[in-house]
């Protein structure tokens, strides 16, 4: 069973960077795909980005130039390099993948854009 856990969120100034780890325990990490979630206060939880095992990414437009998915596979680690950031990307982070058809999280990790 894998097992996720996020670090690196924290608050920052608009226009700051930011950049999320997500440690993954268990086996077979680099076949799956693996993705960035965020939920906002009173809003649902939306699509970041998501990574291909092989690096193929996919980005939300609201994201889209700013934000870069990357992973490593021999660390068992998926990252989110977050630049150019508003205060409408303050949100839960969490990292995600699938398997056997069952949504697996981490515990999430706060964000805050803020002057």
């Amino acid at each position: 069973q894998l097992q996720l856990a996020e670090s690196g969120g924290g608050l920052v100034q608009p226009g700051g960077s930011l950049s999320l780890s997500c440690k993954a325990s268990g086996s077979f990490f680099s076949i799956y795909v693996m993705a960035w979630y965020r939920q906002a206060p009173g809003a649902q939880r939306e699509l970041v980005a998501s990574i291909t095992g092989g690096g193929r990414a996919n980005y939300a437009d609201s994201v889209k130039g700013r934000f870069t998915i990357s992973r490593d596979n021999a660390q068992n680690t998926l990252y989110l390099q977050m630049n150019s950031l508003k205060p409408d990307d303050t949100a839960v982070y969490y990292c995600n993948t699938v398997l056997g058809g069952k949504a697996l999280w981490g515990q999430g990790t706060q964000v805050t854009v803020s002057s």
